[in-house]
């Protein structure tokens, strides 16, 4: 016996819905938002950034940490270029200065891989694409140069081009760009001294162990000017590639505050503030001459 038409259509209906429910149950579904993925506005709601300390800010750079960029070995100050620029990043991300902690941590760890103990550091730490691999860099607060410091009557005072310097002894702090100017740009006859600190360096000009050093340009006019005044400005270098050489701030790799720490800095940039920072507490590093 056959089932009546109105059966037939009900028992087909019933079928789609069927159908209908099973293909939904197998269709993707929206995923739920990942930890710390919510959106840009949200990510950096002004203090209340996923920082390592709730409602802290931990600021991290080397110690001693060196004039112009500190003053009196004192980061927490607010005194120095990097000290001013850190608490106006803080500012920027809704954190007063007293809600910023600050850290020690040595100038090569700071972007060696593994996981950081810190939000930020801030120490003179050129971006890099090699340093890519291991840190998350911010956008770059300073464009700075690297400049030759020897002493006074010297031989290597008189140098007027790279090639001058290709038989000198040069030394550097390691770990830094300008340990990379020597071995990659001057290519010197003889290896680079290279000191664990910058203070190193400095002694061993003064005792005559290298016949020159590389530090930036801004860190060169102090040391010729308050630290080594038997000291001079050989020249600087040309930026390689004709790519300006950045400082940024240092974050942990894949950190969720890399882009809100990146703003701030866009921010400071074009409201003048880096500007104004750089003119109280750089002033002095006005140009030196140009090594080809």
């Amino acid at each position: 016996m056959h089932p009546a038409p109105r059966a037939l259509h009900r028992a087909a209906a019933a079928v789609t819905v069927a159908l209908l429910a099973a293909a939904v149950g197998c269709a993707p579904q929206p995923e739920e938002p990942a930890a710390g993925a919510s959106s840009a506005g949200k990510t950096c709601e002004k203090g209340k950034l996923a920082t390592r300390t709730g409602g802290k800010l931990t600021i991290a750079t080397d110690e001693p940490a060196y004039e112009p960029w500190f003053k009196d070995d004192d980061p927490a100050s607010g005194k120095g270029f990097e000290s001013a620029v850190a608490y106006a990043v803080a500012g920027q991300l809704g954190y007063g200065k007293d809600k910023v902690v600050w850290q020690t941590v040595p100038f090569n760890k700071a972007f060696a891989p593994g996981e950081k103990t810190f939000d930020f550091d801030i120490n003179q730490v050129s971006v890099s694409d090699e340093r890519k691999k291991a840190v998350d860099f911010s956008a770059g607060y300073y464009d700075v140069r690297q400049a030759v410091v020897a002493l006074k009557g010297s031989k290597a005072a008189k140098a007027k081009s790279v090639a001058d310097l290709k038989d000198l002894k040069l030394g550097a702090q390691v770990g830094t760009t300008s340990l990379d100017y020597i071995d990659d740009v001057v290519r010197p006859t003889r290896a680079a001294a290279v000191f664990a600190k910058n203070d190193q360096a400095k002694s061993a000009l003064k005792n005559g162990q290298v016949d020159a050093i590389v530090v930036d340009l801004p860190t060169a006019f102090y040391i010729t000017g308050a630290e080594v005044t038997d000291a001079t400005i050989v020249g600087q270098f040309e930026n390689r590639g004709g790519t300006p050489e950045q400082f940024g701030l240092v974050l942990d790799k894949g950190s969720a505050l890399t882009s809100c720490v990146s703003r701030a800095v866009d921010a400071l940039r074009e409201d003048g503030t880096l500007a104004r920072i750089e003119k109280q507490w750089l002033s002095d590093a006005v140009d030196a001459p140009v090594l080809k």
